[in-house]
């Protein structure tokens, strides 16, 4: 069994900073892919960041240039630091992972969200 563990969200001022952390735990033989998902009231869960195991990354361009994804390889944990926020990024934030198991499954995980709210 695999878990993904998020922590660091909250409430913070338009233009104010947060920083993410996941950290996957159980059965691991290794993990490809992480990334972060955020779902608002109302609206569809989407991509905010994924990176892979090369480091590799990809934003979605709403975020570009304020968010920055990065992972320990060796600690199979994964953070999301995020800058320069606004309301439009108020949403519960999902972390996900692709993760092969000491039984070379391989399956795609998500952690329990952590809620962002940014509001003055």
């Amino acid at each position: 069994q695999v878990q993904l563990v998020e922590s660091g969200g909250g409430f913070v001022q338009p233009g104010g900073s947060l920083r993410l952390s996941c950290a996957a735990s159980g059965s691991i033989f290794s993990i490809g892919s992480m990334g972060w998902y955020r779902q608002a009231p109302g609206k569809e869960r989407e991509l905010v960041a994924r990176i892979i195991s090369s480091g590799s990354t990809t934003y979605v361009d709403s975020v570009k240039g304020r968010f920055t994804i990065s992972r320990d390889v060796a600690k199979n944990t994964v953070a999301l630091q995020m800058n320069s926020l606004n309301a439009e990024d108020t949403a519960v934030y999902y972390c996900n992972a692709d993760v092969t198991s000491r039984w070379r499954l391989t399956a795609n995980y998500w952690g329990q969200g952590t809620q962002v709210t940014v509001s003055s």
